[in-house]
């Protein structure tokens, strides 16, 4: 969550507790298993077409002469075997208004806020712009994203880049700060054109570097002022329209090819003549398709802060959604849909995720966790239920809560997840699941104001966060049971109680240190990468030290899933958050988000802007190496 976020939505937040720090994807099953393109390609837009490759020899007639016998040709140099070992020297913590990479890589600015989408829109001309032209454009603090392939395409060189806009680049669209009580209609829509979703063709150019392939048919952007289609068990109790998808935090995707952009808030603050109850879910929509095919928030995967989604499938074609409510108290919450999916029939999926059970996890003391059903008559979830409310931060009031319906229970997904007896945790951020099942980790950011700590959060004044991990039992999508670790508990040793903090402030991190995880993605070689978004300005618990003073600006680690070794690989400049991770298939080229700089970063001498970056090394080798 940006710490923007919290900002706009302060009005609507007063009744909550403060808190003073802001805060298996599809290239992974075919990078594991190459003979599954075919199928999925199939599945998403038809057959796919194999190249087919041959070689030519060359016949000499005999006549008889004689001729010098030819120089042999020289043997071809043999391309060097990928390597994806974690090889790069770790970058020093800094905070210059620069993105810091080791040596050995490159970095190049692919999209910024008001940069081109679609087709006839002027870009973003350092001046502010009527919301006609601002709607065309890439909206700002960039987030959650995923890559796509595309027929006939390689797809190493190019593809089809879904990012998701969190909330306004405010800087660059109008002077002053907004209110949503006092602005004008234009104001509204040139804020609420700047969040939902853009969808870029991008293609690597013979020089290397990507670009935004202009005029492409798939360029296209979902806005504040879009409309969306609510499915699922509670659409009757929503509006049948419904206008804007709004705080389009971190994003997931699903096996059979489109994309899920999740709504980090339950109100419309932008434009609160909207009705609360249309915000706050899971949208699904088709990178693909033409911009006239609605998108359908999905109700049946719950209503709350969603930060994003992750899924675990079996042989079976079974598969879980794994997702996170970023608040305090936020809970850990799983979806299963009632039916397989189909790898053959992308359409047989249209409807897929309105049908299904929403669990919410509980972590118990002895290492054990459980997924509790929220299905309305299960588990408390009943006319007079008692919501024993915030625990987590001292006494809390308990709430009548009724539940008379399934759309009850997804309207109140947070009340009905405390009612079930869901463990609260510390803002759950990212999750991410291992490509064999194994396990699924997420980042558990920060939660300052935390009074009552438990065995899955451990530390009062959870000023750094951690990250936690689980393994469902038998490594299925479809248990009800597992078993569960803490990973990691961020923070520095500096923090210690003999320089004035305390041991809660510590961590225990192996090599570079850092606070506040929160994007979090492990690469279809088992490789973790965790992204910070500590404030800049909040204290780091040590007298006179703000966080960055500790940690720099915000990073992105590689940390070993078995040694538990951090390495910072990356640090962006001044202000900004780093979040946003997809990758080719071949793991040689990234795409990272670095969202709200405060610098003058990426243009000197303008203003900052939201962007999408391209890391690679200048050897063609696998990013890592």
């Amino acid at each position: 969550m940006s710490y923007i976020t919290d900002e706009a939505r302060a009005p609507w937040r007063a009744l909550e507790p403060t808190i003073d720090l802001p805060g298996q994807s599809l290239e992974e099953i075919v990078a594991n298993n190459p003979g599954r393109r075919t199928i999925l390609k199939n599945g998403l837009l038809g057959l796919s077409i194999l190249p087919m490759m041959g070689a030519l020899a060359a016949c000499g007639e005999d006549d008889g002469t004689s001729t010098p016998a030819p120089a042999p040709t020289p043997a071809p140099t043999p391309t060097p075997t990928a390597s994806y070992a974690i090889a790069f020297s770790s970058v020093a913590s800094s905070r210059e208004d620069k993105v810091t990479v080791p040596a050995g890589y490159t970095v190049d600015v692919l999209f910024s806020a008001g940069d081109v989408v679609e087709a006839g829109a002027p870009g973003y001309k350092g001046s502010f712009q009527p919301s006609s032209e601002t709607e065309k454009q890439a909206g700002g603090n960039h987030d959650g994203m995923e890559f796509y392939e595309l027929v006939g395409v390689d797809p190493n060189a190019g593809g089809l880049l879904a990012i998701n806009h969190e909330v306004a680049d405010a800087n660059i669209l109008f002077a002053g700060s907004y209110n949503a009580a006092t602005a004008t209609a234009e104001q509204k829509a040139l804020v609420l054109s700047a969040v939902g979703v853009s969808v870029i063709e991008v293609a690597r150019g013979a020089d290397g570097k990507w670009a935004v392939k202009a005029g492409s048919k798939y360029n296209k952007r979902y806005t504040g002022n879009s409309f969306y289609t609510p499915s699922g068990p509670a659409a009757s109790a929503l509006s049948a329209s419904i206008k804007g998808t709004l705080n389009n935090c971190s994003s997931g995707r699903t096996p059979w090819g489109t994309y899920m952009t999740c709504e980090e808030t339950t109100n419309n603050y932008l434009d609160p003549t909207q009705p609360n109850n249309d915000y706050g879910w899971v949208v699904e929509l088709d990178p693909y398709a033409e911009l006239t095919s609605l998108p359908k928030k999905r109700t049946a995967m719950g209503r709350f802060s969603h930060e994003n989604v992750a899924y675990m499938a079996d042989s079976s074609n079974r598969v879980a959604f794994y997702m996170g409510d970023d608040t305090t108290p936020g809970c850990i919450y799983k979806f299963v849909p009632s039916a397989a999916y189909s790898s053959t029939s992308r359409a047989a999926n249209t409807d897929l995720l309105d049908s299904g059970t929403l669990y919410v996890a509980r972590f118990n003391a002895d290492g054990s966790g459980e997924w509790r059903e929220l299905t309305q008559g299960k588990n408390g979830l009943v006319p007079g239920a008692t919501d024993p409310g915030n625990v987590s931060q001292g006494p809390a009031t308990p709430v009548t809560v009724n539940f008379a319906t399934q759309s009850d229970v997804l309207i109140r997904t947070q009340a009905a997840a405390r009612v079930a007896g869901g463990t609260i945790m510390d803002r759950p951020e990212w999750l991410t699941v291992a490509p064999d099942n194994s396990a699924v980790y997420c980042t558990l950011t920060n939660n300052s104001s935390r009074q009552v700590a438990d065995a899955a959060n451990p530390r009062t004044g959870n000023r750094n966060g951690s990250i936690i991990k689980f393994k469902e039992n038998a490594n299925s999508p479809l248990a009800t049971s597992f078993t569960w670790e803490i990973f990691v508990l961020a923070g520095d040793p500096s923090l210690s109680a003999a320089n004035g903090g305390n041991a809660n402030l510590v961590g225990n991190i192996n090599g570079d240190t850092f606070s506040s995880p929160d994007g979090l993605r492990i690469d279809p070689k088992g490789r973790m990468w965790v992204q910070t978004d500590h404030s800049i300005t909040s204290t780091s618990g040590v007298a006179g030290k703000a966080l960055v003073d500790v940690f720099g600006n915000n990073a992105m680690f590689h940390v070993d899933q078995t040694t538990k070794l951090s390495k910072r690989f990356l640090v962006g400049p001044v202000g900004c958050e780093i979040t946003g991770i997809a990758y080719t298939q071949d793991l040689k080229t990234f795409f990272i988000n670095i969202q709200h700089p405060e610098g003058a970063w990426p243009v000197a001498g303008a203003q900052p802007r939201s962007s999408t970056i391209v890391v690679r090394r200048t050897d063609a080798q696998p990013v890592g190496n």
